[in-house]
C-alpha cells in the first residue's frame, strides 16, 4: 500500500494538510526560519487566497519577511490555466504584499500551467515566486513529517505501515 491523497475526504481538509507543512516548517528551527505565520481564510469564496503565510529570516546579516499567497485545489483531474483563470495572481500579491504564489494541487498541473507560472516569474520585475506543487510533491512531505500527520490524515495508510 502507498500514500493515496485520495484517504482525504474533502478539500477543507486539503488545505488542513497544507497548514500542517507550514505548521511543521514553523517547528523545525534548525535552518534560520526565525517564525512563521499562518492565517487561513475561511470557509467560503477567497479570491485565489486559502492561506497566508509569512516567514520571517535570518540570514546571518538582518531578519526580513517572505509572504506567501497559497492556493489550494482539490480536484480529481489535473489542474489547468482555466481553474485559475478569474485570479489576477499579481494583483493578488500586490493587495497582500507578498513576494510569492503557490499553487498546490491535489493531482498535476498541466504543461500549460507550469508554463504559465514560469513565464510569470520570469517576466516579473518585482522578483516575485510563482510555484506550483503537485499532489506528488506534497505526498514526499507527508512521508518525512512527524507520525501524528501520518495518523491523522492518512489513517488507512498509517494503520497499514504499523501492522
Amino acid at each position: 500500500m502507498t500514500l493515496d491523497l485520495d484517504e482525504i475526504s474533502d478539500g477543507e481538509i486539503f488545505q488542513d494538510l497544507v497548514v500542517a507543512y507550514f505548521e511543521e516548517l514553523k517547528e523545525k528551527t534548525n535552518n534560520e526560519i526565525i517564525d512563521v505565520t499562518i492565517k487561513p481564510s475561511g470557509i467560503g469564496v477567497d479570491g485565489g487566497r486559502d492561506i497566508l503565510v509569512s516567514i520571517k529570516i535570518f540570514d546571518g546579516v538582518t531578519m526580513f519577511e517572505r509572504r506567501w499567497v497559497i492556493q489550494c485545489k482539490f480536484h480529481d483531474r489535473n489542474i489547468s490555466t482555466s481553474e485559475i483563470a478569474d485570479i489576477n495572481i499579481p494583483t493578488l500579491l500586490y493587495s497582500y504584499k507578498a513576494s510569492g504564489y503557490l499553487l498546490v494541487c491535489k493531482q498535476r498541473p498541466t504543461s500549460k500551467l507550469t508554463d504559465l507560472f514560469e513565464r510569470l516569474e520570469a517576466e516579473c520585475i518585482f522578483g516575485n515566486k510563482y510555484m506550483v506543487w503537485s499532489g506528488d510533491h506534497l505526498k514526499k512531505w507527508v512521508l518525512t513529517s512527524k507520525e501524528e500527520i501520518i495518523k491523522l490524515y492518512f489513517p488507512k495508510y498509517y494503520n497499514f505501515i504499523n501492522k
